[in-house]
């Protein structure tokens, strides 16, 4: 009653084809050349409103508003804390 085992059969295996490196485009670099003058765009003490300029100031007014705010818990801490020390 013992039957014969039946070969099985092998898989391939498939091989991936290897990918190819892109090619880079030919793009000229720009040529640096340090220690060089170059010519200003704008004059040095010149005042532009710029866009940084504007969002510096409204961080700058949050800075302060914020830093008052603190000052003014602190000094109602203290006044409660006195008024506590005097009543005990």
């Amino acid at each position: 009653m013992a039957t014969a085992k039946k070969a099985t059969a092998k898989k391939s295996v498939k091989k991936v084809a290897a990918r190819k490196a892109p090619v880079a485009s030919k793009v000229k670099k720009p040529v640096y050349k340090s220690f060089r003058l170059s010519t200003e765009s704008t004059p040095f003490l010149q005042f532009l409103i710029t866009e940084q300029t504007i969002y510096w100031s409204i961080l700058l007014v949050l800075i302060l508003g914020l830093g008052i705010w603190v000052l003014n818990l602190q000094m109602n801490i203290t006044n409660i804390l006195e008024s506590i020390n005097t009543t005990v």
